[in-house]
């Protein structure tokens, strides 16, 4: 029986288990109070695999974590069976988790973090300050230097402080640098200047002593002029004391650009002692796919976790989902998709199977 056989077989016993359990979904404070869902035996999962090499594997969720009926019961299944980290992809983002300058609003999150300890997962908090889904109560207000600075640190400190314990790594900064590599205008910058990032890393580091603390970025992933001055805003905040742990490469590549730096740019930020994690993994291509599109999309996922297997460093690769049922490329770039590794009826596609054979 085909390993691609086999996946289908065993998705369509899991979803017969799960669908004869409980599926609800607590929104209260993190616990592991859910049942977890049970994978079946007969196929080795990515998370298994990788788990085997030292590395964990994960997707962000969105939407499809929401859905209804057996639909929600499939999207819940395999990312419970395929995968060891959860992403939250927008429900700790600003405009969602502080809908009002009082107003804390955790439940969506909080789900997700309980789906994830329910069944055995890490969680990757994502993201504390970036310029963009602010909260219009925030980017609409009138706000002095001070108060700006007193907003980040409450909304930094409430959030670390909530799930602190349940989360294995924060994108405390995210997308903070244009790519010439100078800070890029937005709220936080254009109201604090450019100690809001130091800012943020300190306050995320005194309400949580021991969480991972990441800096998040796009075309970062090789050498160039952005990820040149991310490597210099690095050593100096490690010259000064400033906390952080890791470097998160987002790795949204488009087919065939993977860049040929990568090892060599893992490398060095790995000499600074610094954890390096592909973090927003996707692949996307021009749509209708071909099969000899599909081909090249399946070597590209496997050099780039192949390049990160080569780091102790890079001991943890997100994908920005694993279904193309949901995924950010179709609305971001029209006419592009079929990004990740499982098509949009859950089908794994030859990047799976890919990613499967290289781990085991």
């Amino acid at each position: 029986m085909s390993a691609v056989v086999r996946h289908a077989v065993s998705l369509l016993l899991i979803v017969a288990a799960v669908a004869c359990g409980s599926d609800s979904q607590q929104t209260t404070a993190p616990d592991t109070g859910q049942q977890p869902i049970q994978p079946a035996t007969d196929t080795t999962s990515l998370r298994t695999l990788a788990s085997g090499k030292g590395r964990l594997i994960g997707s962000a969720v969105d939407r499809g974590f929401r859905y209804s009926g057996s639909d929600g019961v499939t999207f819940k299944t395999m990312l419970a069976h395929e995968f060891s980290v959860l992403t939250p992809e927008n429900d700790m983002k600003h405009e969602r988790i502080h809908p009002g300058r009082d107003v804390y609003r955790f439940e969506p999150a909080d789900s997700l973090v309980t789906f994830a300890e329910a069944n055995g997962m890490k969680v990757r908090g994502h993201t504390l300050i970036w310029h963009q889904q602010l909260a219009t109560w925030l980017t609409s207000g009138t706000w002095t230097a001070d108060q700006a600075r007193a907003l980040l640190v409450d909304h930094v400190t409430n959030v670390v402080s909530h799930y602190r314990g349940h989360v294995l790594e924060w994108d405390v900064v995210n997308e903070a640098l244009g790519d010439n590599g100078a800070l890029r205008p937005g709220f936080w910058f254009d109201h604090i200047g450019r100690d809001y990032v130091e800012l943020a890393f300190r306050t995320a580091r005194a309400a949580d002593p021991s969480v991972g603390l990441f800096y998040n970025d796009y075309n970062i992933e090789g050498i160039n002029a952005k990820s040149d001055s991310l490597y210099a805003l690095v050593r100096d905040f490690q010259a000064r004391g400033v906390p952080i742990d890791g470097i998160g490469l987002e790795s949204h590549f488009q087919l065939g650009g993977i860049p040929s730096t990568l090892g060599s740019n893992i490398a060095r930020f790995a000499a600074l002692g610094l954890k390096v994690h592909i973090t927003e993994l996707d692949i996307r291509m021009p749509l209708p796919s071909t099969t000899a599109q599909l081909q090249t999309q399946a070597q590209n996922y496997r050099d780039v976790v192949s390049t990160c297997l080569g780091f102790p460093a890079c001991d943890v690769v997100v994908m920005w989902g694993f279904t193309d049922k949901e995924s950010w490329i179709t609305n971001a770039f029209p006419g592009w998709g079929a990004a990740l590794v499982f098509d949009a009826a859950y089908q794994p596609k030859p990047a799976y199977t890919s990613l499967h054979d290289l781990l085991k």
